[in-house]
């Protein structure tokens, strides 16, 4: 017998169809349960203990959200479960398993988030299968740790690690790992290893359960930094071109160089972060323009990663040398 903490959050696997409608709904959760039932042979050997800390659609997420699922799951013995799966909308997914697998970095079982591209009784959706999926995952008593799978329409079945899961791919329901490299295939109840799992290079770090004001600026050409205020900010985090770059000329005026807003913020006293970037031999003279500016980059990190981490970095830390040294560790096989 395994036994399963199930925590439901609503999302689309959480929402049922009404009037052309889709939101939210009580019932929803436990209509999973019940679909689980019909599908597995062996569904007796499994017991489920079930919280619903909160029921929400994913966009209306923030990060107060992280500390009542958190909360949820530290208000049990977790020496009593075999795995935890909480379930999740699609939107925010990316961020929600960033923040909890960093958080949970220590954790000595196996916790999945479970989602769903369409609510449960469209014939398309993926949540029943995805839920099985980690079923099975702590039913075979796999790798402890923070996971995501997901299987992409038409598409074998993958499990992300959860801090290297992006974002949703633009206009359409597919999700995939940093650089394509999802940790397993699930097929016919069997785990393939893909990528191998690196061994982590610390110990679980232990967190409190809180998380700082991030602002995270997103690169477009002819961003002006003059439309960003400052008040109530912790840090900020500025989002890179895939290459690692963002604006660092004059050429258009300070307002829309970076390096220029960086200085802004040191005078401020606020942090000031950059991501995602992969660490080599060479850069762009842009790049190397922003570092010299005094912006530090947060290396071979996902943009959804690296805000989970600055938040509760600073959050937990109020020294700069610490929260720098828990930026550059990896946490959670958030690096690569």
């Amino acid at each position: 017998m395994k036994h399963i903490l199930l925590v439901f959050t609503g999302g689309t696997i959480g929402s049922q169809v009404s009037h052309g409608t889709i939101d939210t709904h009580a019932d929803a959760g436990y209509q999973l349960l019940q679909l689980f039932t019909r599908r597995d042979p062996d569904h007796e050997r499994i017991r489920f203990t079930c919280l619903q800390p909160l029921q929400i659609l994913s966009e209306n997420l923030h990060p107060l959200a992280w500390q009542q699922i958190i909360e949820a799951v530290e208000s049990q013995d977790l020496s009593r479960f075999d795995g935890i799966i909480v379930t999740h909308g699609t939107d925010t997914l990316a961020y929600s398993a960033a923040a909890l697998g960093i958080y949970f970095n220590g954790l000595n079982i196996p916790l999945l988030l479970v989602s769903s591209n369409f609510p449960l009784d469209y014939p398309l959706a993926n949540g029943l299968n995805n839920f099985v999926c980690a079923v099975d995952y702590i039913r075979q008593g796999r790798q402890a740790g923070v996971f995501v799978p997901y299987q992409n329409p038409g598409h074998a079945m993958q499990v992300h690690i959860a801090t290297r899961l992006s974002n949703c791919l633009p206009l359409s329901g597919d999700f995939i790992s940093v650089q394509s490299r999802p940790y397993l295939n699930y097929e016919n109840g069997l785990f393939t290893e893909l990528h191998a799992l690196p061994a982590r290079q610390t110990a679980g770090i232990e967190l409190k359960n809180r998380f700082a004001g991030i602002l995270l600026i997103k690169p477009y050409p002819g961003l002006n930094y003059r439309n960003f205020a400052l008040e109530n900010v912790d840090a900020v985090l500025h989002e890179l071109y895939h290459s690692g770059t963002a604006c660092a000329s004059e050429q258009w005026g300070k307002d829309h160089s970076l390096p220029a807003f960086c200085e802004r913020c040191r005078q401020s006293g606020i942090g000031f972060y950059m991501a995602p970037a992969l660490k080599s031999d060479a850069a762009y003279s842009s790049t190397q323009r922003m570092l010299a500016g005094g912006g530090k980059m947060i290396w071979n990190t996902s943009i959804e990663s690296a805000y989970a981490k600055l938040g509760l970095a600073y959050a937990n830390y109020d020294d700069l040398n610490m929260i720098d040294d828990f930026i550059s560790r990896d946490v959670a096989w958030e690096q690569v």
